[in-house]
């Protein structure tokens, strides 16, 4: 293994601090000095991976390009740094307990007690350390907060990386909360100081610490947690809200954390580029004018749910010079007890666009087709994405071709089955799940055509069920046309409208790929429909 140096970023007092931002922040400034760098995340919970988990307990599912089911920061490490995340670099107790079980159920620890030291240590220690040949830097993000009972292996598992490799080639960023008390009009570092305790009983120390505060921390307040910490006072970085996440590498570098980490290592490097992320910046924080999209889905209460998909819609926004307001439409309150056509319509006439995401089950799925079918008629600019695109193929058959008895088989059992299960139901649970990337040829003379500029193109899929193809000659005579196809040409991968300033719905999730820097070419396409009706 090459002489890859190790971050690890750990946080305190309360979780959802930002941990993942920080650590997507960090990679980005060192690869501002040239460094090649990874990202991993470590997550306590014993679930195998976030696939199965509800989104209102866990967000969004961010699927990379080999096809693996990950928490929502990796789509943070990729949009701030570029670089794709795998499998690799995605591990979960249930993960490490599901290969300790196998490797004990084959006989490879010879009899011996299984334990968590040294035999769990041991297999976080082995996902750590894999495949960091030709990298000069790998940051590891530990979920959870630190005293949680179920990060006390991780923590134990970097205190023993931490002894073994020394300080010249390990450092340990703490992510604290410093709270504001309006009664008291004062913010409070007490909460700091018990989280490095907690750190200290780990056997760990940390070597900068990052406060996270709604108000401004004083030089005072730092020099107390500094000498209280045992950190010194040039490691003690404010770590303020923002009112756009891609502010926080040009503002960390300016509070020195760059400089710092590398001081930390002894390594000298030329001033960082920071000009693209300044460029970002006032891009969003100086816009020509504003669209207003509305967002249909049923977690529009939970916005992590749909990460990726702001994400999009921001750099699709930046790419057009402009700003992007969502209107959240939750298509829940129109259709569990009667649907409100009326109610849906009024959500939506200020809307420049209308988008309906993916998701899973039939909670909300008529508000979602009142909403697709409010855009078709009224010339509204509409992406549908995976789930979006079956049920604006659904809206399309009952309400143009006039099909009577027409859904999708995962919801219900009907004469006209237009959405179908891509494999044997009785594989596992709902069927055979098509993940990561598959290539889709696009169609020529289309709107994806356009959007692309491209024959082929790879996208990411995360899906059970696919547009029956028994109805594509029914679908492209009435006007929807599949203006894209898998490579094997057995799943439509997109639909358009012909007569429609801008109606595509796509099987796939083109917002997994979209950066800053990058915006993907739908979104591109999307927001310009979308800034064309103001």
């Amino acid at each position: 293994m090459k002489d890859a140096k190790f971050i690890f970023v750990t946080g305190g007092v309360v979780s959802s601090l930002g941990k993942g931002l920080v650590a997507s922040s960090i990679g980005a400034l060192l690869q501002s000095h040239n460094f090649k760098v990874r990202i991993r995340k470590l997550d306590p919970y014993l679930n195998i991976d976030p696939g199965m988990m509800s989104p209102t307990q866990h967000g969004e599912v961010f699927v990379t390009e080999d096809g693996a089911e990950t928490d929502l920061d990796l789509g943070h490490y990729e949009r701030f740094t570029g670089i794709r995340a795998t499998k690799d670099d995605n591990i979960t107790t249930g993960k490490i307990y599901y290969e300790l079980l196998k490797k004990e159920r084959c006989g490879d620890y010879l009899g011996k007690t299984v334990q968590v030291i040294p035999h769990v240590t041991d297999l976080i220690k082995s996902f750590i350390f894999n495949g960091t040949e030709g990298l000069d830097f790998v940051i590891c993000e530990i979920g959870g907060t630190v005293g949680d009972i179920e990060s006390q292996p991780f923590l134990e598992a970097i205190r023993q990386i931490d002894y073994k490799l020394g300080k010249q080639r390990v450092i340990l960023v703490h992510l604290t909360l410093v709270p504001y008390l309006a009664a008291a009009q004062e913010l409070k570092t007490k909460p700091t100081q018990h989280s490095v305790r907690e750190l200290n009983f780990a056997g760990l120390q940390p070597d900068i610490i990052l406060c996270r505060s709604e108000k401004e921390i004083s030089c005072n307040q730092r020099g107390k947690i500094a000498n209280l910490c045992n950190v010194s006072l040039s490691n003690v970085i404010p770590a303020p809200d923002v009112s756009h996440i891609y502010e926080l590498p040009v503002l960390y570098s300016q509070y020195g954390l760059g400089t710092q980490i590398l001081e930390h290592f002894y390594l000298t490097k030329p001033k960082p580029n920071l000009t693209e992320w300044n460029q970002i910046v006032h891009s969003m924080m100086h816009p020509i004018q504003e669209v207003t999209v509305s967002i249909v889905g049923k977690y529009t209460e939970f916005p992590d749910t749909y990460k990726s998909l702001i994400e999009a819609l921001s750099h699709g926004a930046i790419s057009n010079g402009v700003g992007v307001k969502i209107n959240w439409v939750n298509s829940r309150e129109e259709s569990e007890s009667s649907v409100n056509k009326e109610l849906i319509e009024d959500k939506l006439k200020n809307s420049h666009a209308v988008l309906v995401p993916g998701g899973f089950g039939d909670n909300g799925i008529e508000g979602k087709m009142l909403a697709i079918n409010y855009a078709r008629i009224n010339n509204i600019p509409f992406f549908g994405i995976c789930l979006g695109m079956q049920l604006a193929v659904i809206e399309f058959a009952r309400n143009v071709i006039k099909f009577e008895d027409v859904h999708s088989e995962e919801f219900y059992t009907c004469r006209h089955p237009i959405v179908k299960l891509v494999g044997n139901k009785n594989a596992n649970l709902g069927g055979i799940m098509r993940l990561g990337a598959y290539k889709c040829n696009i169609r020529p003379n289309s709107k994806m055509a356009g959007a692309y500029s491209s024959a082929i193109v790879s996208e990411r899929h995360r899906h059970r069920y696919i547009i029956n193809l028994d109805y594509k000659d029914d679908l492209e005579k009435n006007g929807l046309i599949c203006s894209s196809m898998s490579e094997d040409e057995t799943c439509i991968e997109a639909v358009e409208l012909e007569n429609h300033p801008w109606f595509i719905g796509v099987q796939f999730h083109p917002e997994f790929q979209s950066k800053p820097f990058s915006p993907h070419p739908l979104f591109i396409s999307f927001v310009k429909a979308a800034v064309n009706r103001i």
